[in-house]
């Protein structure tokens, strides 16, 4: 039975960071894409970052870049979210999800394998 359990979402001032973790259980972590998504009240799940497992590249929504990094430990089964220059409009409940493939699609319906998640508020 797979299972994704995100960790580290709180309460922040704008301007401050924030490290989100995702540990997996139940698949082979080395095999599968991760990604970072994210849903405000009364809008749709959009995807905030992916990355591969074997080259480990990257993917980042435009409205994250150059705050936010992502980054995987495959011995670990852990995936990263590092957060900085937060800003309120990133407040959001944020998931974690795995793809059984090793491409960079970060799009909601591409992946299989979802957490509960975990809630981010930023406040002015």
């Amino acid at each position: 039975q797979v299972q994704i359990v995100e960790s580290g979402g709180g309460l922040v001032q704008a301007g401050g960071s924030l490290r989100l973790s995702c540990t997996t259980s139940g698949l082979r972590f080395g095999g599968y894409v991760m990604g970072w998504f994210r849903q405000a009240p009364g809008k749709e799940r959009e995807g905030v970052s992916c990355i591969t497992w074997s080259d480990l590249s990257t993917y980042y929504g435009d409205f994250v870049k150059g705050r936010f990094t992502i980054s995987r430990d495959n011995a670990k089964n852990t995936l990263y979210l590092q957060m900085n220059s937060l800003k309120p409009e990133d407040t959001a409940m944020y998931y974690c999800a795995a793809r059984p493939f090793d491409d960079l699609r970060c799009r909601t319906d591409d992946y299989n394998y979802w957490g509960q998640g975990t809630q981010v508020t930023v406040s002015s």
